[in-house]
């Protein structure tokens, strides 16, 4: 036992641990060890020298994370593409098979949940008895009502805890009126709930409005193709969400004008609150009473004042005055900038213009001296400072090949509420630069670690995925692509209308039209069987050109599922036009279904379409091939009342081709002769 312990001991050595950690003796020349909190120390028996004691040091205890073993259990265990998401998976039976029905899951769960959130917080008392082990305190009865009723310092406090604006600023009215000080941190803490939500009520989450649980979903209304849905489907911005407004001389003003003493704290909370609603002048008129008191802002103060620069100049070199000016501020009055600093720095550059790039870079150079470490948000406002869309010269965007190669490899953590919109962004560059390497490269980054849960909502992993499947449809080749659409679609992502166009074009390029009825059925799952200019390039794909009588037995089933879908309910929205009715037809035609193909002709009629020449030509090509002389004279007589041009010739045609009786012969004649005289009035 002894000669064991002796050699974990010696290994021990040198590994440090804190200080006063534990010692290990042994007593004499046995193999007894005696354990001390105090001390560890281990003596050799076979010197007997007390003086050559060897000291070991314990390394501390781990201490492992909660979720360290699910977290260790997780990363053995691979997505299984097959499977619907694991958010669907409590219950398979209502997993959205289509885009249509993902929105809908999506407003169930948020209304779901608000409605249990509704239930719990107005009937408390329903759920007072706590039996869940262990008991989860978020999910608890929140206390919504204040508990004190007298008008005292104590039940202003309660009130601001539970966020009871209007509440708040009542009793501390009474306060002032009875003649009752009021600490001036509770003052602050008033100030604070005030400047928070604009002197409004702050909405409860059990109550959103539809508008608003629609947008806080992400609904991927992208999904439809529709750019006008997409525009209202996009999630709103910050300053979309706050319809409130700064108020000139609201409650908050004139509590802060009251106060008998002011410190840096309320000049910092109003400067905020002004900023966040709006005001950005009086922000500015505020931080300069701030400094005229002798008093510093705080960096949360400067993040604000450096993101409202350009709502405060118009010119370019004054936004960047500005940024400079405030960054060298916060040096005179020694505060140390955070990441958010330099993120709402770069974020104000975006707006500044060709000048913004050579600051940027000195911004970049300021953080890796101070050992700030950028978050996933500052590389995106470098790429939107070098990287202009609409510019007309691309030279700097080799700043995303840098970029990747700093982030390659790494793990990230959400540190700015911007890092959600890096991948997007990042993204959208590849796509641009038609880069399919750089593309990979950035997925690679996606897939590392749990960098992909900075990829935001459903929303904007649609667009992500959404952008990285067109670029792979533009440049990869076709097993590649079938490879990602099985891995993708639809487990992360439901193709809007512009990818499966995508997808039919690199089908095309490839030669792989045979594809095409197997991608129809999952056209028809994701429910894009009702937009017509979606069908009706299929239709065209699969008409244009002739191809191997199996194959096109398979088509002419692919058109009459198509024909049988027009007649559904959900397709009142779309019409039958000409090109989509010569498309059905000829795939009828080249397939067998000469009977549905002549149906087909008669729908033109019902729809007042008319048949191209070409379409008439290949149906008497048809006719003369299964040698049905009737048919043919139909399709004379069906062009003859359409008054086509083109009957003459197929008169001609027909009596060339066929062997026709003289009561048929005359028949046309008077057919012909009709059709000119028709034609004759129709020029006049």
């Amino acid at each position: 036992m002894a000669a064991p312990c002796a050699r974990i001991c010696r290994r021990l050595v040198g590994k440090g641990g804190p200080a006063g950690a534990g010692r290990l003796h042994r007593r004499g020349g046995g193999d007894h060890w005696n354990y001390s909190t105090s001390s560890f120390l281990c003596h050799s028996a076979a010197s007997k020298q007390t003086d050559s004691a060897e000291e070991i040091i314990i390394p501390r205890k781990k201490t492992w994370d909660k979720l360290a073993i699910l977290q260790a259990l997780a990363a053995t265990v691979n997505r299984d593409h097959t499977a619907a998401h694991y958010r669907f998976q409590d219950d398979p039976y209502l997993i959205p098979r289509t885009s249509p029905e993902f929105r809908l899951y999506a407003l169930s769960h948020v209304s779901g949940c608000n409605a249990a959130k509704y239930i719990v917080n107005t009937y408390p008392h329903l759920f007072q008895k706590d039996i869940a082990e262990p008991s989860i305190p978020c999910l608890l009865p929140e206390q919504l009502e204040p508990l004190i009723n007298e008008v005292n310092v104590d039940a202003l406090k309660e009130r601001i805890q539970l966020r009871k604006v209007r509440a708040s600023v009542d009793l501390y009215d009474q306060l002032l009126q009875a003649g009752t000080p009021v600490p001036l941190e509770t003052t602050n803490t008033l100030l604070d709930l005030l400047c928070v939500y604009g002197d409004k009520e702050p909405p409860r989450e059990d109550q959103l409005e539809p508008k608003e649980v629609e947008d806080e979903v992400g609904i991927m209304v992208e999904a439809t193709g529709d750019l006008q849905k997409r525009q209202r489907g996009r999630p709103r911005k910050a300053s979309d969400l706050l319809s409130v407004t700064w108020r000139e001389n609201n409650n908050a003003e004139r509590i802060f004008n009251l106060m008998p003493e002011r410190n840096e704290h309320s000049f910092c909370t109003m400067i905020r609150g002004m900023i966040k609603y709006g005001a950005y002048t009086k922000a500015r008129n505020m931080y300069t009473d701030l400094l005229n008191n002798r008093m510093k802002a705080d960096v949360h103060t400067f993040n604000a004042l450096i993101s409202a620069v350009p709502e405060l100049k118009e010119m370019y070199n004054e936004k960047v005055d500005l940024i400079l000016e405030l960054l060298k501020q916060m040096a005179e009055q020694k505060v140390q900038p955070n990441l958010l600093t330099f993120n709402s720095a770069l974020k104000s550059l975006r707006k500044c213009g060709s000048m913004a790039k050579g600051l940027s870079l000195q911004i970049m150079n300021e953080m890796k001296y101070l050992n700030i470490e950028p978050s996933l948000a500052t590389f995106d406002h470098l790429l939107a400072i070098f990287y202009k869309p609409a510019a007309a010269s691309r030279q700097h965007t080799d700043i995303i090949f840098e970029v990747l190669d700093e982030i390659e490899g790494k793990h990230f953590e959400p540190r700015d509420p911007d890092d959600v919109n890096f991948f997007i962004s990042a993204m959208r560059l590849c796509l641009d630069l038609k880069d399919l390497e750089l593309a990979y490269r950035l997925h690679k980054i996606l897939e590392t670690g749990n960098n992909w849960m900075l990829l935001g909502d459903s929303y904007q992993q649609s667009i992500y995925y959404g952008r990285f499947f067109s670029i792979l449809c533009l440049m990869e080749s076709i097993d590649v692509i079938l490879k990602w659409y099985k891995a993708l679609i639809p487990s992360l992502y439901y193709p809007n209308v512009q990818g499966i166009k995508d997808l039919l074009q690199a089908l095309d390029t490839e030669n792989q039209l045979h594809l095409i009825p197997a991608i129809w059925k999952d056209i028809k799952q994701l429910g894009h069987s009702n937009k017509q200019d979606l069908v009706e390039e299929v239709l065209e794909l699969m008409g244009r050109d002739k191809h191997s009588p199996e194959l096109q037995v398979a088509f002419a089933e692919c058109a009459l599922d198509i024909k049988a879908a027009y007649k559904q309910e959900q397709f009142r929205n779309i019409q039958w036009t000409a090109t989509s009715l010569g498309s059905v037809t000829l795939l009828f035609l080249r397939g067998g279904r000469t009977r549905d193909a002549w149906a087909m002709l008669q729908l033109f009629k019902t729809n007042n379409r008319v048949p191209s020449k070409e379409l008439l030509d290949e149906f008497l090509d048809h006719a003369k091939e299964i040698c049905n002389k009737a048919l043919a004279l139909d399709l004379v007589k069906l062009a003859s009342s359409f008054s086509l041009p083109a009957t003459s010739e197929l008169f001609d045609w027909v009596m060339k081709e066929f062997e026709l009786t003289d009561e048929e012969k005359r028949s046309l004649e008077e057919l012909d002769a009709s059709s000119s005289d028709s034609s004759d009035s129709d020029r006049e």
